[in-house]
């Protein structure tokens, strides 16, 4: 499972765990959980690739309604129903 680590606003790592990936309207989402172990329960969330600095892609968490809605129905289609994705 590849890991994909932010900045945190209290300056602390956020890690975070790659379940799926997908594009919609030519732009790279993730679907990531904050457990590398799954089986475990954990709570899913959405990054979207914002911006690509050579082999380094840069993500930020999806904060408006309607896009997090969309991509999050194209993922509960991807990996099923029992993705628990917040929104």
């Amino acid at each position: 499972m590849d890991k994909i680590i932010l900045a945190g606003a209290d300056g602390e790592d956020l890690t975070f765990y790659v379940l799926e990936e997908t594009q919609l309207s030519g732009n790279k989402y993730l679907l990531v959980c904050d457990s590398e172990d799954e089986n475990e329960d954990s709570e899913g969330t959405i990054l979207k690739a914002v911006a690509d600095e050579g082999d380094n892609i840069v993500y930020e968490f999806v904060e408006d309604d309607v896009e997090f809605e969309a991509v999050a129905k194209l993922f509960e289609e991807l990996v099923g129903e029992d993705a628990d994705i917040d929104y």
